[in-house]
């Protein structure tokens, strides 16, 4: 059975750029989306946890999406995060989406509450219900503390929204379990060091938030996979991000990381909302000198063609 929506390529959860006072700073969103258009992404995601989702308001991630599609102007799909611990939030999200023309909406499991595969799966129909369009569902157990089992894979697969999934768990296994069982819902990589294996098992998308800031060097590793399916290539290219890799993961920064890394592009991405707390001068040196050796390697690797 054909998905009703490809995902392809490189999608990028972007980030939301504060003000000082906290304020969505408007101008640096759209800077920011124009710097990913150019860099050659394939589709944004708005209202991911990237984005700081869990810091704002429905009101607040509704008006950060109908900017964003408004600034895209049609150039690339939009993909409209619906994840939150309320369902009436998440139908609210998803009802918005396709009220203001977005291609898709990205569905993560309600966190904390810790929904059973069946609790899980009616309330991902009643989102689906909502908003009639394709879905990316987003399976990331460390964050929500539920995994998306067989059970509910088999029960939202009664809608053929249901065409993508951003796997997440960082189980390989899973990557084998998705590809063989379910091979309906197109596999997305979720776990960036795992990119590669996931091309490999046939993975036609990779969410990664690092392309807010290096979308070239992340459209570079798909096109060596997917597009030319040379995996020497992309075994070279992997190798020069996974120093990446550890800087996004070490910590627990990966949002202050990638906030960084889009100021070292001359854009201003501002403070993160509290809880969280800006990088500090060391973790800010390692990443800028992490990002100056993988640019130099995957372009010289690029440059062979």
């Amino acid at each position: 059975m054909a998905p009703i929506f490809k995902f392809e390529g490189i999608y990028t959860p972007v980030v939301t750029p504060y003000h000082d006072d906290g304020s969505v700073n408007w101008d640096a969103l759209a800077q920011v989306i124009e710097f990913l258009v150019e860099g050659g992404v394939h589709g944004l995601i708005s209202g991911g946890s990237t984005g700081e989702n869990y810091a704002q308001t429905v009101e607040e991630r509704l008006e950060l999406a109908h900017f964003t599609h408004k600034q895209l102007s049609g150039r690339l799909p939009l993909v409209v995060g619906t994840g939150a611990m309320l369902t009436p939030d998440s139908v609210a999200l998803a009802s918005g989406a396709r009220a203001l023309g977005a291609e898709a909406i990205l569905l993560a499991s309600p966190p904390y509450a810790v929904p059973t595969d069946r609790e899980n799966a009616l309330n991902a129909l009643a989102i689906d219900k909502a908003a009639d369009l394709p879905i990316m569902l987003y399976n990331y157990p460390h964050r929500t503390g539920t995994m998306m089992g067989a059970e509910f894979l088999d029960r939202v697969g009664r809608s053929r929204n249901f065409c993508g999934i951003k796997e997440s768990s960082g189980d390989i296994n899973r990557v084998h379990l998705l590809a063989r069982d379910y091979p309906h819902i197109q596999l997305g990589c979720g776990m960036d060091d795992q990119a590669l294996e996931f091309f490999a098992w046939g993975a036609p998308f990779w969410v990664c938030g690092g392309s807010n800031f290096l979308p070239v060097e992340h459209v570079a590793l798909y096109n060596a996979c997917v597009l030319q399916g040379d995996f020497n290539k992309g075994r070279r290219i992997m190798s020069a991000m996974l120093p990446l890799m550890n800087a996004l993961e070490q910590g627990g920064k990966f949002i202050q990381t990638i906030k960084h890394g889009v100021t070292m592009n001359g854009l201003a991405a501002g403070p993160v909302r509290p809880p969280l707390k800006s990088l500090n001068k060391d973790d800010k040196r390692a990443l800028e000198q992490v990002v100056r050796v993988l640019k130099r390697k995957i372009a010289d690797i690029v440059a062979e063609d």
